[in-house]
């Protein structure tokens, strides 16, 4: 199919047409948002009292040929190179997840809640998202991350620097007790993690552009216990966390009971709930250390 004109609104009627088997409609308004933002600097009030303006062939074609990319089902974000979160703008590709809005609820939750907090720590960093978010918008405190992986952990490196960020990454896997407790020299008034926790049964419940262009490794909890990752760092936090400091995950619903008890059953808290996110999911465990 071929776009009829070069108007914008004609470019929109496109990507719908092309779209519709992959996405909802809500989805491609969504994408063309952030297209037309990457691609011609225009707001979401531009697309709409620009829609009747013609494009020029080059830019046409760029967005010809990135709705194409869509219909692989590759996500918008790793066609851009770029992901908005938490009103900042993040590089990210393969290696890294794409940042998702209920991560920024509980960046969200973070900032409101810890506002004498000096030192903060993500765990398992990904794109940088959590720490630049933080030190962004506290930046008199000390600002940790750390991840297994080198390659996500220079895409944070350069995100960190894109937003002007003074970051301290550490490459670590937090399994290895031995190599963590090496590696982590400092302690914290907050500790974060957003772990990989979906179960590999989950797999064919996930969408084919989550599963075919985002790292695994990120994503699936491999082995028998679902929530090692955070009964690692729940025994990290004994040693880690300062006294009246804060532990803030981000939950698989299904399993949030789990950690909920292994919190609970460590001994190393005063205070544990269990917080739901803005879709009524259990999403988020907080606690505040003893």
């Amino acid at each position: 199919m071929r776009i009829a004109s070069n108007s914008i609104s004609a470019l929109i009627s496109f990507y719908h047409s092309e779209l519709n088997t992959i996405y909802e409609a809500s989805e491609i308004d969504a994408i063309l948002n952030l297209v037309l933002e990457h691609y011609l600097g225009f707001s979401k009030a531009d697309i709409i009292t620009k829609k009747n303006e013609n494009l020029n062939q080059s830019d046409l074609l760029k967005l010809y040929f990135c709705c194409k990319e869509l219909k692989k089902n590759i996500p918008v974000q790793h066609i851009l190179r770029e992901a908005w979160f938490y009103n900042l703008k993040f590089y990210v590709d393969t290696n890294v997840l794409i940042p998702r809005p209920e991560t920024e609820e509980l960046v969200d939750l973070i900032l409101k809640e810890n506002k004498t907090a000096t030192s903060f720590f993500d765990i398992g960093t990904g794109s940088g998202c959590i720490p630049v978010s933080i030190k962004k918008n506290k930046q008199n405190s000390k600002v940790y991350a750390c991840d297994i992986s080198s390659e996500a952990l220079t895409i944070a490196k350069k995100n960190a620097k894109k937003n002007n960020t003074e970051i301290v990454f550490i490459e670590t896997d937090i399994l290895n007790t031995v190599l963590s407790y090496k590696n982590i020299l400092s302690t914290f008034d907050v500790i974060i993690s957003n772990p990989p926790y979906i179960k590999s049964s989950e797999a064919t419940l996930m969408t084919k552009p989550v599963l075919d262009n985002e790292p695994h490794l990120a994503l699936f909890v491999e082995g028998n216990d679902d929530i090692i990752f955070y009964k690692k760092i729940i025994d990290l936090c004994k040693e880690k966390l300062n006294a009246n400091g804060k532990l803030y995950f981000e939950l698989n619903p299904l399993t949030a009971g789990n950690v909920l008890q292994y919190a609970q059953q460590s001994k190393s808290f005063k205070e544990v709930k269990i917080l739901k996110d803005m879709s009524g999911k259990e999403r988020f465990l907080k606690a505040e250390k003893n």
